[in-house]
């Protein structure tokens, strides 16, 4: 198939029949019977390009590992009518954790993706210790809340990782977490295995799954979490980089000789255009309380430290998305994370015209910019979405061996 330039190409996941392709045949047919609902065995061949004894097996699999479950009959036409299958939400749950600076969130997923808890708790020590003890109580109470069987566990928490001089370093960071591969670490702690990433590329899945992001295959998203972050999902899947710090924006410098942050340089970006940023002015004036709340709030009453922090947001993160278009070329630049919506809102407002960039075309579908739908605890929606991802999403191949298989 031919693309021409700024032409928009679908990436469709298909089966493959080969029994090594197995795994790969699995999540094809369940992300195929998530985004449709009820279908018959016939509809789902038609749908993943596999043969109806494929289909047959493999539905017979998923139903018996209570992944799918039977919906009954559909009642059209003539002749035996198709009985039709759908995702069982109740036959597995997945856990999701954030770990922030100063709080706890943690979700759990049904495999339809409708969240079934929610808890938030102040945490005042984030070492590697304490994070596994609190992990593990979660695990229980996960265990003890939810006869399902866990698909997996992630975890997310403010990147980057591995980075001397920026990890563990600051208000936004997560201390005596340096040279330590949490994966790992966490993982053993547990007896479980942990999924660990970063906040903004975690809160993009989520997007990409539940929220404004669901009918997009290729976006980035700047994430407010107490620093900033960007996501990116290319062609339906998140971009990590060679060791899962891409999209670290938030030390971009972009007042030179401007204000020192802790990673070592001066002017970063997140010294002016994060929520820790604006929580540091709001404590200038007296304002110690920075809640969601206390955040709508000041801005319903306009408090002018308020406002000229979005107003420097603005300013800031406008050529920074005209870099992001230049470099990546998204369909559209989502803003979310933990800030009001209305705040989030206005801050696109103040953007006003955006620089020039390759995304200035007469013709768009979207905006160039749009506001995250899953709220505040995207990052921990994402958390909790990522090992459901890897269980349900079909990952494209990009090997030559997959490619020379797929041209022949």
């Amino acid at each position: 198939m031919n693309s021409q330039p700024g032409s928009k190409t679908r990436h469709i996941a298909m089966g493959k029949n080969p029994e090594r392709s197995r795994d790969h045949n699995r999540r094809v047919v369940l992300d195929v019977v998530r985004r449709h609902g009820s279908l018959g065995r016939m509809h789902i061949a038609r749908l993943t390009h596999l043969t109806a004894q494929a289909i047959a097996n493999i539905v017979e699999e998923l139903v018996g590992d209570k992944l799918l479950m039977e919906t009954g009959r559909l009642r059209s036409g003539r002749g035996q009518p198709p009985i039709q299958f759908a995702v069982n939400p109740d036959g597995a749950v997945t856990l999701g954790v954030e770990m922030a600076s100063d709080h706890m969130v943690s979700t759990v997923l049904d495999l339809s993706g409708r969240q079934r808890s929610r808890r938030i708790m102040p945490v005042s020590d984030t070492s590697p210790e304490q994070v596994a003890g609190l992990l593990r109580a979660e695990l229980d109470a996960v265990r003890a809340g939810f006869p399902a069987t866990l698909l997996g566990v992630g975890v997310v928490m403010p990147g980057p990782f591995e980075i001397e001089g920026m990890t563990s370093v600051g208000p936004t960071t997560l201390p005596g977490w340096a040279g330590i591969d949490a994966s790992t670490f966490l993982s053993e702690a547990c007896g479980e295995t942990v999924m660990v990433e970063n906040d903004a590329t975690a809160a993009a899945v989520g997007e990409r799954l539940f929220g404004a992001g669901h009918a997009i295959s290729s976006f980035s998203m700047i994430y407010f979490g107490a620093g900033l972050g960007l996501g990116m999902i290319q062609n339906g899947a998140p971009f990590r980089g060679a060791f899962g710090n891409a999209g670290e924006i938030g030390h971009v410098v972009v007042v030179p000789r401007g204000k020192a942050c802790p990673c070592g340089q001066q002017g970063c970006l997140e010294r002016y255009a994060s929520l820790h940023a604006l929580r540091e002015r709001l404590a200038e004036t007296g304002i110690e309380d920075s809640g969601l709340d206390a955040l709508s709030a000041l801005h319903g009453g306009r408090n002018p430290v308020l406002v000229e922090w979005m107003n420097e947001t603005a300013s800031y993160l406008s050529p920074m998305i005209a870099m992001i278009e230049n470099i990546l070329d998204p369909e559209t630049v989502i803003l979310g994370g933990t800030l009001p919506d209305a705040i989030i809102d206005e801050i696109i407002a103040r953007m006003g015209q955006l620089p020039i960039s390759v995304a200035s075309r007469r013709t768009r579908a979207l905006p160039r910019v749009i506001r995250g739908q899953t709220g505040q605890f995207t990052a921990a929606l994402g958390a909790a979405a990522l090992p459901l991802y890897e269980a349900l999403t079909p990952k494209l191949e990009t090997s030559a061996g997959a490619l020379a298989e797929a041209l022949a």
